[in-house]
């Protein structure tokens, strides 16, 4: 494992968002990173602008929707966009060498194919959700799955603000692709994403999903175990997107001595089984 000398040098993609933002008020605050790239789509309003000008920060790296020229100067890209963003900005960074910490919901199968092509030249970290807290309860998940494997409905009740534009939000999939592992079963055979008018009983091999968009939810998940008198319910809340941003640049640092691979955060937070 190599060792970066200096600050680690941090592009951010969609720098004029809401998680954008958060994550280059993050950067500017850690004494060991330095912002060195702004990307955004053409066309945004804040393209040419400096990305930490809402902080006072001058001399901060201008917005650009040049690729290479926002990624020039990085050692690593950190990424909230959409998919077909995220794949574009990753085929750039193949080509320049800069790792990738991925913070984007909603890849398909084939589209995780190509990360994880891309992942054989360079060093990316993939996860649906960079809260330590949802890390390890995704563990907890993983322990009462396998002791409640026989009469235990299970539902996995998400909730997010109005803006998200997929569904169920990727923490959520992952929640239920934990809860399926550990019962032996395959998501994609026993996940039920809707209901509506006369559904017959419920199968009791099915996991169930449930979705709430409104307002600024920043991000709510609960995977319920109902079984014959008694519930639990195993509940993380998110109150800002703080989390998310420190738990990215945590991954960009995991990173930083790491040539190629696919990581996830369990490798980030040293919980990976051996």
């Amino acid at each position: 494992m190599s060792v970066v000398a200096g600050p680690l040098r941090v592009a951010v993609a969609g720098a004029s968002g809401r998680m954008g933002r958060m994550l280059i008020e993050a950067i500017d605050a850690a004494d060991d990173l330095q912002l060195a790239g702004a990307l955004d789509v053409a066309g945004s309003p804040a393209l040419g602008q400096q990305a930490a000008a809402f902080l006072g920060r001058a001399g901060s790296a201008p917005i650009t929707a040049d690729l290479r020229a926002g990624l020039a100067n990085a050692q690593v890209l950190i990424d909230f966009t959409r998919p077909e963003g995220t794949l574009a900005h990753l085929a750039v960074c193949r080509e320049l060498g800069v790792k990738v910490v991925i913070g984007t919901t909603g890849f398909s199968d084939a589209q995780k194919a190509q990360i994880a092509d891309h992942a054989q030249h360079i060093a990316i970290m993939l996860a649906p959700n960079m809260s330590l807290g949802v890390n390890v309860m995704l563990k907890l998940l993983d322990v009462a799955a396998r002791a409640l494997n026989e009469g235990y409905d299970i539902e996995i009740i998400e909730a997010h603000h109005r803006h998200k534009v997929d569904a169920p939000s990727g923490t959520a999939l992952k929640m239920g692709e934990v809860v399926a592992a550990a019962l032996g079963r395959d998501l994609k055979d026993c996940a039920v994403y809707a209901r509506e008018g006369v559904t017959g009983e419920r199968d009791r091999s099915t996991i169930g999903f449930a979705t709430v968009r409104g307002g600024d939810i920043v991000g709510d998940h609960t995977v319920l175990f109902a079984g014959t008198g008694e519930r639990i319910e195993i509940t993380h809340r998110s109150g800002s997107r703080v989390t998310y941003a420190q738990g990215a640049l945590r991954a960009a640092r995991f990173l930083a001595g790491r040539a190629n691979g696919l990581f996830d955060m369990n490798d980030v937070l040293g919980m990976t089984a051996t």
